[in-house]
């Protein structure tokens, strides 16, 4: 009997240490770690962000900063809305620069990256490469001669002509992402909507765009993004508070004294700066992901 017991405690103990059983144990030790790792990242990026909403729900005498608000209550979000010309002005304008902003480089860049992809004509490659070398020049250097050459034709103070000077400076990058998207789709499913009796203009619109969506949120969220939080060319370009965006506004946000900042108000402001953004990146964020993989995977 005890010879029976000694021979299955032996068995089941060469199973534990079986090769299969380590392999495990360090799979899940390898995962756990990662977990941690992941979790103490996620935590470093969003403290300034909670520690942010944090401040802005605190009553502080006076709008000086506090770094443990003793009251709390919704004084900072009110202030806020009664400042200039009001942060629902600030935010539609906000909101129709960025969308218009997205039409734009989505207008030009979904048939400029199939062209790219699909079509051989006469310094392709050049050109592409001009494009590509527009990212390398710092955009703020093209924002004095842009408003000469606006300011010359009656363009400035104009929503529509800054989300046109977004969508300029978003296109290079736009043109790449749309144009590797586009090749990542083999060439049969065209060609065989092109044999059906489809033009080209039809195969886009009718087989490939569904297939790309992936790529076109990915240049949607940037450009979304970058328009969103753009500071220096709505400084530049806009003169009337009843147009600011809302960086330009919260930059200005300043009462009391010898121009104080109000902190608890500047924190509120950028709360509701930031909410936007977000919730349409965790909205979209599935298909982000998708797009930056079939961007990257031609080049």
């Amino acid at each position: 009997m005890s010879t029976t017991l000694r021979s299955t405690r032996s068995a089941s103990t060469a199973v534990s240490t079986s090769p299969k059983s380590k392999k495990r144990r360090k799979s899940s030790m390898r995962g756990l770690l990662t977990l941690l790792v992941g979790a103490v990242v996620a935590l470093t990026f969003l403290f300034p962000f909670a520690w942010s909403v944090f401040i802005s729900f605190g009553i502080s005498p006076g709008g000086q900063a506090q770094v443990v608000p003793q009251q709390f209550g919704w004084d900072n979000y009110a202030r806020l809305v009664d400042y200039g010309s009001g942060i629902l002005t600030y935010l539609g304008n906000t909101a129709l620069v960025a969308t218009l902003s997205v039409a734009f480089t989505l207008a030009v860049a979904i048939p400029a990256g199939y062209a790219f992809a699909r079509f051989a004509f006469p310094g392709r490659a050049l050109l592409f490469f001009a494009i590509l070398a527009v990212i390398m020049v710092p955009h703020a250097s093209l924002l004095v001669p842009m408003y000469t050459l606006l300011a010359k034709v009656g363009g400035t103070n104009s929503l529509v002509v800054l989300a046109l000077i977004y969508a300029t400076f978003q296109l290079p990058f736009a043109v790449y992402m749309m144009r590797n998207s586009f090749e990542s789709i083999p060439r049969e499913l065209d060609e065989s909507a092109l044999v059906d009796g489809c033009g080209p203009i039809r195969a886009l619109w009718s087989v490939l765009l569904p297939i790309v969506v992936p790529g076109i949120v990915t240049v949607a969220l940037f450009a979304f993004l970058a328009a969103w939080n753009e500071f220096l060319a709505p400084l530049i370009f806009l003169t009337s508070d009843d147009k600011f965006t809302l960086p330009i506004a919260l930059s200005s946000v300043s009462v009391g004294e010898m121009g104080s900042v109000d902190y608890g108000a500047l924190q509120a402001g950028i709360t509701v700066s930031v909410l936007p953004c977000i919730i349409i990146f965790v909205a979209l964020q599935k298909y982000y992901v998708n797009g930056l993989i079939s961007g990257a995977l031609k080049g």
